[in-house]
């Protein structure tokens, strides 16, 4: 596929990243040239350096022939002008946009085809308020990820010393659970991938990767590690963009008080939220963490701009008491740095919003994409067209199916039926099937399973 990047910055260099190494032509227009060179070093990408809505910038970056324009620079007006422009000059089949401004994305009518016409809006900021909801929604979990509207869920858990299943097999769950259908995708041993057989036996400290129905995820939890307390009170720092949202959202079901430092932003969100408690102050001040009883702080959550002092503060945070503390970090090298420390929970929002791109470059019918452990793995949802002669899925028993390496279906959402995978569930036409893949390198393979074969009619 030829796309066409428009942005360097932390979301426009990690898609970049991710889509190279999947032989797509990729060009990469930014105004910096040190990135470019940087990224070209490092990729095997074109790079053209421009402003990424000039009509000739755009042309030499090959946008007549390009089958994606994805706009992803600092700027809405930006990414919102150049899709007008590969629109209008270059009739460009698809064009997506990150737009973050709320003033924007609360009139929808803007982004019809006859107006401006984006295919798809990417808000960074909403994706991580949501991703931050679920793990509060699920305290113990390390990612909580949704497919099929929701109903699915892919929850990521640390598996502690006397939960009911550490040091058992994995067939035992269903023993355990005969009412909570669950499947347990993957595991991760000291950072090694092991796809989970029946005998495969869960260790203290392995990271279990399984998916169930979104009511039985806490029940599954359980087997696995003894269950957190409900959480009720939190503690966010910094009231950007997606502070002030993840408040917003919080605010009427948790006890929310929100650290920010300037003066008249936090006088402006005190003004939007009805409940929360602004403190005006910085999130790395011990005296005040202390006085605003940080000691009784069910999750602490550092959501700053700077990955320095959300890094900070949240390491003060969890020697001074607070339960679990999260960091949100742009720059990826931090992340696994972080991770394996004091801190519970490395937010990126890059490894949030690159699902939500992908699945719009996956071949076949793919609906839903999720990067894991830091791009190396991924899990997706596919559907299933076609019939038993031109499907390559469609009428077969899953262990029929000539799935990749390290590859694992672990749920089939049939209409409203959410069926857990086994070794004789049949897949038909039109079944939603989520997979787990521990090497991302074998997508393509993936993605020709779902393709539909020239026999079909």
């Amino acid at each position: 596929m030829k796309i066409v990047i428009l942005g360097a910055g932390q979301v426009g260099s990690s898609v970049a990243y991710n889509l190279a190494w999947e032989a797509n032509d990729i060009t990469l227009i930014d105004t910096d040239v040190s990135v470019l060179r940087e990224l070209q070093d490092r990729l095997d990408i074109r790079t053209v350096v421009g402003h990424a809505a000039y009509p000739e910038v755009l042309r030499r970056a090959g946008a007549e022939d390009a089958d994606m324009i994805l706009a992803v620079t600092n700027s809405d007006e930006v990414n919102m002008v150049a899709c007008q422009v590969a629109y209008t000059l270059f009739h460009t089949p698809t064009k997506i946009a990150r737009v973050r401004s709320v003033e924007y994305l609360r009139h929808r009518k803007l982004f019809a085809q006859e107006a401006l016409p984006i295919d798809v809006i990417i808000s960074p900021e909403q994706l991580v308020t949501e991703y931050i909801q679920r793990l509060i929604e699920h305290p113990g979990a390390l990612q909580v990820l949704d497919f099929a509207d929701g109903r699915v869920r892919l929850v990521a858990v640390r598996a502690y010393y006397g939960g009911p299943l550490v040091g058992h097999e994995l067939r035992t769950l269903q023993e355990h659970m005969p009412n909570a259908q669950a499947r347990v995708a993957a595991i991760f041993r000291r950072g090694q991938p092991m796809i989970p057989e029946g005998n495969t036996v869960i260790e203290a400290d392995d990271e279990v990767f399984f998916l169930a129905a979104r009511e039985n995820i806490r029940a599954v939890m359980g087997e696995l590690r003894r269950l957190d307390k409900p959480i009720k009170r939190i503690m966010l720092v910094g009231g950007g963009n997606i502070g002030m949202r993840l408040a917003k959202s919080l605010e009427h079901d948790y006890q929310v008080k929100l650290i920010e430092h300037n003066t008249q932003r936090a006088r402006d969100i005190a003004e939007q939220l009805d409940k929360v408690i602004v403190l005006l102050g910085d999130g790395a001040d011990e005296d005040l963490l202390i006085e605003e009883n940080i000691d009784n702080t069910d999750v602490f959550c550092a959501l700053t701009n700077d990955d320095e002092a959300n890094i900070l503060s949240a390491m003060l945070a969890k020697r001074l008491g607070a339960r679990k503390v999260m960091s949100l970090i742009n720059r990826t090298s931090y992340v696994e740095l972080v991770e394996s420390g004091t801190i519970d929970i490395a937010i990126s929002p890059q490894q949030a919003t690159i699902g939500s791109l992908l699945k719009h470059v996956r071949r076949g019918d793919v609906v839903m994409v999720h990067s894991l452990r830091r791009g190396a793995a991924e899990a997706i949802e596919a559907i299933a067209h076609g019939d038993s002669r031109s499907s390559k899925v469609v009428g077969r028993c899953v262990e029929d199916i000539k799935l990749p390496p390290g590859t694992t279906i672990g749920a089939v959402v049939r209409g409203d039926e959410v069926i857990i995978a086994h070794h004789d569930t049949v897949i038909q036409q039109e079944d939603h099937v989520i997979m787990f893949l521990v090497d991302k390198k074998r997508i393509t393979e993936v993605e020709r399973l779902f393709q539909v074969g020239l026999t079909f009619i």
